[in-house]
């Protein structure tokens, strides 16, 4: 299991998660994301709208999702 917080995730907060792989660690946090957007979060919904320009590029979302997943991978256990 290793712990990871909303802002190390591209979010707005300190928010911690908890995955043992980094697809449950996205899945959280798109979750988390979901919940905040639906509430109308001021500082999460400027982190989404910066995660949206990027995904206009597939190359430069793909290097972030990859740069994630080692940042992940190089955690300890919890």
């Amino acid at each position: 299991m290793k712990t990871m917080t909303c802002k190390q995730l591209g979010g707005a907060c300190e928010m911690q998660f908890q995955a043992e792989n980094f697809e449950e660690m996205a899945e959280l946090s798109k979750k988390h994301g979901t919940e905040m957007f639906l509430k109308g979060d001021e500082p999460h919904l400027k982190a989404m709208e910066n995660m949206k320009s990027m995904m206009q590029s597939p190359e430069a979302m793909q290097n972030w999702f990859n740069s994630k997943r080692e940042e992940f991978n190089a955690l300890p256990e919890d």
